[in-house]
C-alpha cells in the first residue's frame, strides 16, 4: 500500500495538502466521465456527474478504504451517481456526435475510414443497449476492471456480474452480426 501512488496522493489530502486532490482530479477526470457518458449518453450529464463525483470525493475521503484500489472506489461513485441522475431525469438521450472515437495507427486512409465507421457501429450499439448492459460493458471493457471490482462498483454479486456480462456481448454480438461476415 505504501507504494500505492493513488493512497499517497489520499493520504496526502486527508493531511490538508489541496494539491494531492488536483492531482487525482486530473489522474482521474477522464475515467470518471467515461463511466458516466457510458451508463446517462449525454456529454453535459456526464459532466454533471463527474464534478459531482469529485465534490463527493473530497467529502468522503475519510470513507476511502485503502484496502481497496481507489479506481475501484471512485468509479462506484462514478457509477452510482450516473445512475441517480438516470433515475432523477427518468430519460434517454441519443450519443452526442462529439464523443472522441480514436483514430486507426495506420496511416491508410481507407483503413482509417474502415475503423471509424466501426467504431462508430460499436458505440452506437452500446448505446441502444439497457444501463445495466453498458454499465458491466464499459467497465470491464473500457474500464477495464476485474469481476471483483465490477461486483464492488455495482454492489452485486460476482457470479451475477459474469452472467450480465456474457448476457451483455451476447446481445451486443447480435446486433454486430453483420460487422463480422463483412
Amino acid at each position: 500500500m505504501d507504494d500505492d501512488p493513488d493512497f499517497a496522493l489520499v493520504r496526502r489530502f486527508r493531511d490538508g495538502d489541496r494539491t494531492a486532490f488536483g492531482e487525482l482530479v486530473v489522474r482521474y477526470q477522464a475515467p470518471v466521465y467515461k463511466a458516466a457518458f457510458w451508463v446517462l449518453r449525454n456529454a453535459d450529464d456526464a459532466k454533471d456527474v463527474a464534478q459531482d463525483v469529485f465534490v463527493k470525493v473530497a467529502e468522503r475521503i475519510d470513507e476511502f478504504d485503502p484496502r481497496f484500489r481507489f479506481f475501484s472506489w471512485i468509479y462506484r461513485i462514478a457509477v452510482n451517481e450516473s445512475l441517480n441522475a438516470l433515475r432523477r431525469h427518468r430519460r434517454e438521450e441519443s450519443l452526442d456526435e462529439d464523443f472522441d472515437a480514436s483514430a486507426g495507427e495506420s496511416a491508410d486512409p481507407e483503413w482509417q475510414l474502415a475503423e471509424a465507421q466501426t467504431s462508430r457501429r460499436v458505440r452506437g450499439a452500446l448505446l441502444t443497449m439497457g444501463t445495466n448492459d453498458r454499465t458491466v460493458l464499459a467497465l470491464r471493457h473500457f474500464g477495464e476492471c476485474s469481476y471483483g471490482e465490477i461486483a464492488r462498483i455495482l454492489d452485486i454479486d460476482e457470479k451475477t456480474v459474469k452472467s450480465r456480462l456474457f448476457d451483455a456481448r451476447q446481445r451486443l454480438r447480435e446486433m454486430l452480426q453483420d460487422l463480422r461476415q463483412s
